[in-house]
Parts: structure tokens; sequence; C-alpha cells
């Protein structure tokens, strides 16, 4: 368990079903933040399921973000290469322009940067400019690599952020 001045970040449980549903299936974190089709309520299940077994799993990261005791985000590792961890986070839009992001993922890297990653790095949408800035507030810097992704029927352009301890 991670706790900030305002967050809690930890491992999630039944209880947090809906809400991180509810945030996976929002149109606006689901626009930015790579998400399986969890237009069903079975696979909406399953993706919970598979994620909060995850968030206990101690050489994964999969974290709830909790503001007053409530889900707002999550922060999950997407890749883990050697000592490198690459991270995908989303915050629910009610939350948004509030520093939790920044601040959940400040706290984030210095906890993964305790259990020996040497770097930890991002990807984004390239027109994901509030997601850039995150990143940027907390020490990430462009790296050199790009990747197109076709997500929710469309074209995405990939640009490539990272920190180092």
């Amino acid at each position: 368990m991670i706790i900030t001045e305002r967050l809690t970040i930890k491992s999630m449980s039944d209880s947090d079903k809906n809400s991180l549903i509810e945030i996976l299936r929002n149109n606006k974190v689901n626009a930015t933040y790579l998400t399986p089709d969890i237009t069903s309520d079975e696979a909406a299940n399953k993706l919970f399921d598979r994620i909060k077994e995850v968030s206990y799993i101690p050489d994964r990261f999969a974290r709830g973000i909790f503001f007053d005791g409530k889900l707002i985000g999550i922060i999950n590792d997407t890749g883990i290469e050697n000592s490198n961890v690459e991270i995908g986070y989303a915050v629910h839009p009610d939350y948004h322009n509030k520093g939790y992001g920044t601040e959940a993922l400040k706290a984030v890297i210095e906890k993964l940067f305790e259990q020996g990653y040497a770097a930890v790095s991002a990807g984004i949408f390239e027109d994901n400019i509030a997601s850039r800035r995150v990143l940027e507030k907390c020490g990430f810097i462009l790296i050199d690599k790009t990747e197109d992704i076709e997500y929710n029927g469309k074209m995405h352009h990939c640009i490539y952020f990272e920190v180092k301890r």
C-alpha cells in the first residue's frame, strides 16, 4: 500500500468492481487507456477479476488509486523487461485536473524504484496532451520510440516516455 497526501494506492477488492468497470467503460477513459472490449458484463467481470488478481502478485504492479476510500483510477504495469517496467494509468474524468494522476504516478514511480526497477516507461497516444503533462510533471522524458496502434477501429500514433532512477 502506498499512501500520499491525498491518496491511497493499493490492491483492489471485490467491492471495487463496479467503480473500476465504470472507469474503464467511461468514454473519455476508453478513448485513451487501452482496454479490451468490455461491452458485455461477462467480459467486464473477467477483466476486473484479472486486474484484482494481478494486484496481489508481488512481481507485478496493478493498483487502484483511492481518494476518500473511493476508487478513482488505476495504475498498472503493461510490460516488464529486465529492469524496465512500462506502466499505464487512468483516472476517472470526474477527478481530472486536480493533480491526482500526478500525485499517484510520482508515488508509484518511487515505489517501483524501491523495488529495483531502473527505469519506468509509459506510452501515450500522441494527441493525449493531458497525459503528456502528467508524465512530464513526474520527470519523464520523451524517448526515441513510437508505435502505431489500431484501437477502437482507429489508428493511433503512440509516443513513449521514460524516467530513470
